[in-house]
């Protein structure tokens, strides 16, 4: 089995009066190789007539973001005309490649009616082959993302991206990167074989897991090292997972800001575009 080498908890870091928890950077834990960032925004609930999430127009080149929407719902747009709201159990995938301006804000209904609240943005990098790729979005709600059963019904596995148990997910990504949230119920199990060379993303989301003999809680990353393929999973609780695991890039990575590129001269020509117009119009 794999070892662990560290659990990260993920550290308070609210927007406006938004609960956030940054689980990737941290002080201890710079990134996982391709995974760059992740923040978890919520659990909370939200009052009728609020201001929904405070994430307006901005721009981003060089990587893509998955966003995971467990509670609410989130009303994405962007400068290449995608627009789309998506609810709980839904996921938004975009890949800014050369560049784009989004939103990411809540929809009219929530704001007006509020209610709980929980989502997930993950930042994956793109190799330097790919960092300029056109601009694409994808919106799926829960019922276009197939369910994977294991363990008699105990453990569900949400195929995002890649294959699980031999079914495909509901995005194939340009790398070779396999992406889930996985339900477990409380007693339930699961065994997977991931080569030892892979970088794997293991955050818990709610509940308490054990894995590969450690326990572990919600708000927590588990950083495991390269020295086994087996992973064995537990539920000691009602779980939540987020899961993904790739082959790293083992390339230079210069951020800074919305930016991720391979050097500091691509990070200016980055802001250089970006000014110039290059990212496309936004559209009110």
């Amino acid at each position: 089995m794999r070892t662990i080498k560290q659990q990260h908890r993920a550290v308070s870091a609210p927007i406006a009066d938004l609960t956030t928890y940054r689980a990737l950077p941290t002080q201890n834990v710079e990134h996982i190789d391709p995974f760059l960032f992740l923040n978890h925004h919520g659990p909370q609930v939200y009052r009728p007539h609020n201001r929904g999430l405070p994430f307006g127009p901005h721009p981003h080149r060089g990587f893509e973001t998955v966003t995971f929407i467990v509670a609410g719902d989130i009303m994405h747009q962007d400068s290449g005309g995608h627009q789309s709201v998506i609810e709980a159990g839904g996921i938004q995938w975009m890949t800014a490649g050369s560049g784009l301006i989004h939103s990411e804000i809540s929809s009219d209904k929530f704001k007006e009616q509020g209610g709980p609240l929980e989502i997930l943005q993950l930042w994956v990098n793109l190799p330097a082959r790919h960092k300029m790729v056109a601009p694409k979005y994808i919106g799926l709600q829960k019922a276009d993302i197939p369910e994977v059963s294991a363990d008699h019904g105990r453990v569900t596995i949400h195929a995002v991206a890649g294959t699980w148990e031999g079914t495909p997910g509901a995005v194939q990504p340009l790398t070779d990167m396999q992406l889930a949230t996985i339900d477990l119920r409380a007693g339930g199990q699961l065994n997977l074989s991931i080569p030892a060379a892979r970088s794997i993303f293991f955050y818990t989301i709610r509940g308490r897991l054990r894995v590969n003999g450690q326990e572990t809680q919600a708000h927590y990353l588990t950083e495991f090292n390269h020295d086994g393929d087996d992973l064995h999973i537990e539920a000691l609780d009602d779980a939540l997972l987020l899961l993904g695991h790739a082959e790293p890039f083992n390339e230079p990575i210069v951020a800074y800001g919305p930016f991720v590129m391979n050097s500091e001269d691509e990070i200016r020509q980055a802001y250089q575009d970006y000014q110039a117009g290059k990212f496309g119009t936004w559209q009110e």
